[in-house]
């Protein structure tokens, strides 16, 4: 079976990168990183005027309707330019969310904004140490109104929706909530990627409206996760390539002893190494695209294989690509800690390498016992 993208698709790509290259250069992650900006505002305006935001929304509510296939090469391009902006929170989380569990009425409202950018989403569910699940929720939904805490929820700080997990007397749940509500407060959370921000909040009796079957809560985050992981790992995909090509580069250009780095054996085995993990989840990563625009009985399996592939392909890259750099990598004025920062922080932004480890190994088992 081919997995390839279509020579459309693989067009999206290249002028989605050239547009990038444009609004979205090192230098504005750096104006972000070093400053108290949430995200690139100009960045974000202009891909929502391209229609990136609006991808797979169906054009009956303000979208291109167009494959998910689409949305991972525009996922990989985001990831090589490390662009600084709200993107995954609101398009494969809250935007998901919604095409997966809302109502009508639910989709009416929120995916035309969704889909025009003027509507920034976020997912929140992790409440304390350990894996989130469904028997350790404590943020009750209740008659409703909501209470409790979520921690570290990715651009919680500057969304206008947020979707959170919740327990109640049907058992789990997901709610809509406006964070403009009374009851709800945000509290900034450092992180070692300060170009995607996080933040605490807390919820006191305030408004919120049940999204999907009630009791059914987990289940549909499960089939959520699921599907975001997908288009994570093409983010992750896309940031690796770009450690790879960055150290390529320096090692071509960088001088010792008459002659450049990468003539040197050791430089070659890094680049090679760095070569054959992002080939391999690039592999991944095409089999999960695969199963998520088909929505395919093997989603879960290749979601999973894709997510771990990934992470530990941009981990290894971001970290070889300082190494490339020798001294000057670890410095400030080089900009090899974007990918870092973003790789560690990707790393666990939903659930960590582990967890993944143990959905691709459920995965796998129930798939084998079929």
């Amino acid at each position: 079976m081919n997995f390839e993208f279509s020579e459309e698709q693989l067009l999206l790509r290249d002028q989605a990168r050239g547009l990038l290259a444009d609004v979205c250069s090192p230098a504005v992650v750096r104006r972000v990183l070093e400053s108290d900006e949430m995200y690139a505002q100009d960045v974000w305006k202009t891909i929502a005027e391209m229609g990136w935001t609006a991808t797979v929304i169906p054009e009956a509510h303000g979208g291109l309707g167009l494959s998910y296939y689409e949305l991972a090469v525009i996922a990989e391009e985001l990831g090589r330019a490390a662009a600084p902006v709200p993107f995954s929170s609101t398009v494969y989380l809250a935007t998901e969310a919604l095409l997966l569990a809302g109502s009508l009425t639910q989709q009416e409202r929120w995916l035309p904004q969704l889909a025009a950018g003027e509507v920034i989403g976020a997912l929140a569910y992790a409440e304390g140490k350990g894996q989130p699940s469904a028997d350790r929720l404590e943020t009750r939904f209740e008659n409703g109104r909501l209470s409790g805490t979520k921690l570290a929820v990715a651009d919680g700080c500057c969304a206008q929706l947020l979707v959170v997990a919740a327990t109640s007397a049907d058992g789990p749940v997901l709610c809509l909530v406006d964070p403009s509500v009374a009851g709800v407060t945000a509290e900034t959370v450092r992180t070692v990627d300060p170009t995607r921000p996080h933040a605490n909040l807390r919820f006191e009796n305030a408004e919120a409206e049940l999204l999907g079957t009630p009791g059914e809560g987990w289940a549909i985050l499960e089939a959520l996760l699921d599907r975001a992981a997908v288009l994570f790992a093409w983010e992750q995909l896309g940031a690796a390539d770009a450690c790879l090509d960055m150290a390529k580069e320096y090692a071509l250009g960088r001088y010792a002893f008459g002659r450049p780095i990468a003539s040197y054996q050791a430089i070659k085995h890094k680049l090679a190494d760095m070569y054959v993990k992002n080939t391999l989840a690039r592999s991944n990563a095409y089999y999960g695209a695969w199963a998520l625009n088909t929505n395919a009985p093997e989603l879960p399996l290749a979601a999973a294989t894709a997510r771990v592939g990934s992470t530990q392909a941009l981990y290894y890259a971001s970290k070889e690509n300082i190494q490339t750099h020798g001294g000057m990598g670890y410095t400030w004025e080089f900009d090899c800690q974007f990918y870092y920062r973003r790789s560690k922080l990707l790393a666990v932004t939903i659930g960590s390498e582990a967890l993944w480890q143990q959905r691709l190994l459920d995965a796998a088992g129930s798939a084998a016992a079929a």
